[in-house]
């Protein structure tokens, strides 16, 4: 127990140290830009007709009080930890004054959502096939559906999103190809607000999981038929024990430590987004979100969104190295 503990301590300490690192080359990427966010909001507001010198200034301090760019670049740095600490990423240049924060709570369950259900169809699909097609080898039909989404797996779900829109949104109009929701739909919870939303998200997760489930079977299919030759397996053909149970107890059970280290590291990455699919279908996810931020110049928000992606990332890689040790007994914490 006392080195398990030791363990979970050292990889703790990874974490930390791995967030630490990624946020900090992300600060200083942004602010190495050379788009200023307090002049370029003093450039829209003087547009607008207001040129008085003195409010000018008194505006400028202002800005560059709630962006946080008083001081030199390690005072800013400095500073950004502390609000960092807080959960205050600053106001948004792009939708001034709302909180950084406050913005990426809004597209982020949509993008959870989303990549959470697609990640897990995907999974379940790409395993249970590959499973089949691993230990019934000669089944002409698992042979002809492992070949259809190998054969999608190169394709960049981006091209297959475009075809997903023309067939569904232009040749056969059945499914609704832009956005979240309906426009000027009532956004109080209700079943048809639910309905409306799972029909805008089955293009989305149509192009992410036709797409990813081969890499899953290709995967399945090499650790089930590297597993079917091993002794204990053989054995059990041999001693008679129903061809179900051996793919489910003997086969399956072993095959999948290694495919639920891939999943948690897919569920950690949910927060990237899925950038040019949510742009292809409107989606207003982070991904979109990301986009819109990169054109606007708006860095706080880029940084917001970088910070919550590594944590993400890092948090699932910490996750896996805790729970491994405790789901196959052959990996040892020393």
């Amino acid at each position: 127990m006392t080195s398990y503990l030791i363990f979970v301590l050292k990889r703790f300490g990874q974490f930390l140290l791995v967030v630490f690192l990624g946020v900090t080359i992300t600060f200083f990427v942004t602010h190495l830009t050379p788009i200023d966010p307090v002049e370029e909001s003093i450039g829209a507001i003087t547009q607008m007709g207001q040129s008085d010198p003195n409010a000018i200034e008194l505006m400028r301090q202002s800005l560059r009080e709630l962006y946080g760019m008083e001081g030199s670049i390690w005072q800013q740095y400095l500073h950004f930890w502390l609000r960092l600490a807080t959960g205050d990423l600053g106001p948004s240049l792009s939708a001034f004054p709302t909180p950084v924060s406050t913005i990426i709570l809004r597209s982020l369950p949509w993008t959870i959502g989303l990549m959470t259900v697609s990640t897990l169809i995907t999974f379940v699909l790409g395993n249970a096939i590959g499973a089949l097609a691993g230990y019934y080898r000669k089944d002409m039909v698992l042979k002809a559906v492992s070949l259809v989404f190998i054969a999608l797996l190169p394709i960049p779900y981006y091209i297959l999103a475009f075809v997903l829109l023309i067939v569904f949104g232009y040749l056969w109009p059945v499914l609704p190809i832009n956005g979240g929701y309906e426009m000027n739909a009532n956004l109080d919870l209700s079943f048809a607000l639910v309905l409306d939303i799972l029909k805008h998200s089955i293009l989305p997760a149509l192009s992410l999981i036709m797409v990813g489930a081969g890499s899953w079977l290709i995967g399945m299919r090499a650790l089930v038929s590297n597993i079917i030759t091993e002794d204990y397996v053989v054995f059990a053909e041999l001693g008679g024990v129903p061809k179900r149970k051996i793919l489910r107890s003997y086969i399956a059970r072993n095959a999948m430590v290694p495919q639920f280290t891939g999943l948690a590291m897919s569920l950690g990455a949910i927060f990237n987004g899925t950038v040019i699919t949510e742009i292809v279908f409107g989606y207003p996810g982070i991904g979109n979100l990301l986009i819109e931020a990169v054109h606007a110049g708006d860095y706080s928000l880029v940084l917001g969104l970088s910070a919550l992606s590594i944590v993400g990332v890092a948090a699932a890689v910490f996750i896996i190295d805790i729970l491994s040790p405790l789901i196959d007994p052959r990996i040892k914490v020393e």
